[in-house]
């Protein structure tokens, strides 16, 4: 199977480096010196990494046969693919490869079908499940341990806990009106620390393409 592992970016100096746009969870597996990469436009390779540094925070590349900035400018935006078992398991059990989530089903604890995760968005603060509703609708859920319980590949099916007004808005607003009535209670009593809503949640480890 094949995976994008990375996109190149601009020439960094004048000895053919390139920045490099990280789309792997491994990169010292996937973009390690003597890596050899097919890319996309496929013309363009393949491409064997020659070295690799961290600068600045931003992982720099040299390629074999690459040795001016003229030629590494000339690889800008190519997408650097990488050949993945499809039975290959990241190491740490709580993380997961974009195409082991992929179509799995989505539930609630007690079996009911909310749909099926069509598409995984990566942001800098969490992954987010794109799930399509049985209705053809979408609904977007955090990958964090706190809504997401299970994931059970030999099931292949994701168990949800969604908070109210996640799958159904009409829910929010009935929470929304609990919360409002709670509120008008004793106002100089103690407040609460937090409700889990915010602070350092800890993601279920949505991986990367590879």
């Amino acid at each position: 199977m094949q995976l994008v592992v990375a996109r190149i970016g601009r020439a960094h100096g004048i000895k053919g480096e390139v920045t490099v746009e990280v789309r792997t969870d491994e990169p010292e597996l996937r973009l390690g010196p003597g890596a050899v990469l097919a890319t996309e436009p496929a013309q363009a390779g393949p491409l064997t990494i020659e070295t690799g540094r961290v600068h600045s925070g931003r992982l720099l590349l040299r390629f074999e046969g690459v040795r001016d900035r003229t030629a590494a400018e000339a690889l800008r935006n190519i997408l650097l693919i990488a050949e993945v078992d499809p039975a290959e398991l990241p190491e740490d059990p709580e993380e997961f490869y974009d195409h082991q989530l992929m179509d799995l089903d989505v539930v609630l604890t007690d079996g009911t079908e909310i749909g099926r995760i069509t598409e995984i968005t990566h942001l800098p603060s969490q992954d987010l499940f794109i799930v399509e509703r049985p209705d053809g609708s979408e609904v977007m859920i955090p990958f964090v341990e706190e809504i997401v319980t299970e994931i059970d590949l030999e099931e292949q099916r994701a168990v949800i806990t969604p908070p109210p007004g996640l799958i159904d808005e009409s829910e929010a607003v009935i929470a929304s009106t609990r919360d409002e009535g709670a509120s008008t209670g004793d106002e100089d009593g103690p407040s609460r620390d937090g409700d889990g809503s915010g602070g350092d949640t800890a993601a279920g480890a949505g991986k990367g393409d590879a």
